[in-house]
């Protein structure tokens, strides 16, 4: 699911620091937020919308497609399977350093009522020109602008860095997914290739990955199968093996999820792999002109 302007969105932790600030963005983007939770605001109105006790109160009255979560670590299972119960067809799991065993309990809520869930420790779905979910700039038009290029990465920085290295090209998005960095995703990278080679408006696909897990070589399966191009950056290809770079999925053990087993499966998948990100605008037009 690629979030669009008339998707209803339902904020939890809508009346936290965090969560007022990226609300108010998200509105002031297009984004449809009518409704957000906090159990001790029940009752009131946040930024112009009513808050309500639990996701499956609001659901009720105020039907959503779309949850995001400004929530504690220790708090995220529970809102998490209240928004998958609640009917969410889109979770947006923002919270990082969610104990795993909560994670694998939140993953079994998705799957029992269909909702597909983004994250944990993603940065966020920008749909440019339309809305955002999430914290990232999507208000800055120097970085997002409407286009024909979907976007993936597993971390929030460097997506940004590709988006705004790719508007400086000329070469707008059609939509940035942000899949998370921790080890248990729900949406991975081939999953979100597969989204964005079903999306109509979507030519070519830039990945953003990283060393450490196998989401490099999973996707590289997938794009094997796409007649979009698909062109890519993998981040950490200095970095010495065993040590943990940034996010809890980027280690590299076992000599498995290292930077060069990434980059042959991308390329024997004939994806395109830059040395920096500031060559995929490059790689992308020689790939489109070719097609």
């Amino acid at each position: 699911m690629i979030p669009r302007k008339t998707n209803p969105i339902l904020v939890q932790g809508i009346t936290g620091k965090q969560g007022t600030f990226w609300t108010k963005a998200m509105q002031d983007y297009g984004s449809n937020v009518i409704a957000g939770v906090n159990p001790k605001r029940a009752g009131s109105e946040h930024l112009g919308v009513p808050v309500f006790a639990t996701a499956r109160e609001a659901a009720k009255s105020a039907p959503f497609d779309i949850s995001v979560m400004f929530i504690p670590p220790m708090m995220a299972k529970t809102a998490a399977i209240d928004a998958c119960e609640a009917g969410a067809r889109l979770l947006v799991c923002l919270t990082e350093h969610i104990p795993s065993h909560d994670v694998m309990e939140m993953h079994v809520a998705a799957s029992i009522n269909g909702t597909r869930i983004v994250g944990p420790n993603t940065a966020g779905l920008v749909t440019p020109g339309e809305c955002f979910v999430g914290i990232m700039p999507a208000f800055n038009d120097r970085v997002f602008k409407p286009g024909r290029i979907g976007v993936i990465s597993r971390s929030g920085s460097l997506g940004t860095l590709v988006s705004l290295n790719l508007t400086q090209a000329g070469l707008g998005q059609s939509a940035f997914y942000g899949v998370g960095g921790d080890p248990m995703i729900g949406t991975n990278s081939a999953d979100a290739l597969r989204i964005l080679d079903d999306d109509p408006g979507t030519d070519a696909v830039v990945l953003c990955g990283e060393i450490g897990g196998s989401a490099e070589e999973e996707a590289a399966d997938y794009a094997s199968t796409m007649k979009k191009p698909v062109v890519a950056f993998i981040a950490g290809r200095q970095s010495p093996p065993g040590k943990k770079m940034g996010h809890a999925g980027a280690i590299v053990s076992g000599g498995k999820g290292d930077y060069a087993s990434k980059r042959a499966s991308l390329e024997k998948a004939n994806v395109q792999v830059a040395d920096a990100p500031s060559q995929l605008a490059g790689l992308l037009h020689r790939r489109l002109n070719a097609a």
